[in-house]
């Protein structure tokens, strides 16, 4: 695992996972920490991702809470704790994913499909709430553009985006664009008001 290759919001979970097990006196960092602490990121790309591909993610991080909370704790650790082997195997695909993608960064979509493809809990709890791999690899092209992880921060970029901006196209497709046909006069109006700022401002390209 590339550790320095790690986007923010990946070193955040990560770095949450670790703190939420070491708060339960659980010996182990497991995949299932790292799921709940990937759904609970305030600002987090995972959530709004699993919306979008169908998950039941109200149910997923009840869910995800309950399987930490019944971990088996160990007491007088002295807050001695390690990566377990699943979790350490979810780690080493999901940078295999995004070696194959040509991800110069590997994100935290990554885990969740990395997570799909074992046997853990936390493989366990996506798949029992509606995550399939297609419909998760479907949200993240959607989600993506076609454009790769190539820098830390991308995954806050694409959240700004998605926050401050409306897809048009999307929309469309969810028939949610009101009706243009019938609205000719408004439509005549825009072009108008449109018509004047050019003309008040011979340096706007027309």
């Amino acid at each position: 695992m590339r550790m320095d290759k790690l986007t923010n919001q990946l070193q955040g979970a990560l770095a949450d996972a670790q703190s939420l097990a070491l708060g339960k006196d659980h010996n182990f960092v497991e995949p299932v920490h790292l799921l709940s602490a990937l759904l609970e990121q305030q600002g987090g790309a995972c959530r709004p991702l699993l919306q979008k591909s169908g998950a039941d993610v109200s149910g997923l991080i009840e869910a995800a809470r309950g399987a930490v909370e019944a971990l088996p704790t160990v007491s007088g650790a002295g807050g001695d704790i390690h990566l377990s082997n699943d979790l350490i195997r979810v780690l080493n695909l999901t940078d295999k994913l995004a070696q194959q993608g040509g991800d110069s960064y590997i994100s935290s979509e990554l885990v969740l499909l990395a997570m799909l493809q074992g046997n853990d809990t936390a493989g366990k709890l996506l798949k029992s709430h509606g995550v399939s791999e297609e419909g998760l690899k479907g949200a993240i092209e959607s989600v993506r553009g076609g454009e790769a992880v190539d820098n830390p921060e991308a995954e806050e970029s694409r959240q700004a985006l998605e926050k401050y901006t409306i897809d048009l196209t999307e929309r469309a497709e969810q028939g949610k664009l009101d009706p243009v046909i019938g609205r000719d006069d408004e439509i005549r109006r825009t072009i108008q008001v449109l018509q004047r700022r050019t003309k008040n401002n011979p340096g706007i390209d027309r």
